[in-house]
């Protein structure tokens, strides 16, 4: 699924089976009829146990549109592992509107600021061979925001 989500970088496939075993309480993964449609990898920064940084976001173009990346990320924040998450940190390049407008909604609906400052550079820590990429991060979340009753959760 990551491999044709453009711009996501590709990963090995060692890494990705890292990500869903020993990472797998900050991962998640949207089936439909037994294939993949969407993906979130993310860990808990060492020393920030109250911060999900959400890695990548990955949906298959035919399941884009109908805000599978925000429910994908409200499931993760609604398992009781994830329970002391107060912020959300991520970064996105600079022409990643669809990843921003993803992020924006999640602020709105966390009732939680969202902040975005410089990140990785794109000469500096990555030798011209990777876009610069922007930090965002989000909160302190309201936790009871993220649990609105079901009927108002898909017009947020």
């Amino acid at each position: 699924l990551v491999a044709p989500s453009q711009p996501l970088n590709k990963n090995s496939m060692y890494c990705n089976l890292l990500q869903c075993t020993d990472f797998s309480d900050t991962c998640v993964l949207a089936e439909r009829d037994g294939e993949a449609v969407g993906w979130i990898s993310g860990y808990r920064p060492p020393g920030e146990p109250c911060t999900l940084f959400v890695w990548q976001v990955a949906v298959h173009e035919a399941a884009r549109g109908l805000g599978l990346a925000r429910k994908m990320l409200f499931a993760l924040l609604e398992r009781p592992e994830l329970s002391d998450v107060t912020h959300i940190r991520t970064t996105v390049t600079p022409d990643n509107d669809a990843s921003r407008a993803l992020f924006r909604s999640v602020a709105k609906r966390a009732d939680a600021v969202m902040r975005e400052t410089a990140g990785f550079d794109q000469d500096q820590h990555f030798h011209g061979r990777h876009d610069s990429e922007r930090l965002i991060t989000i909160g302190p979340m309201r936790r009871e925001a993220q649990r609105r009753p079901q009927q108002d959760r898909s017009a947020a």
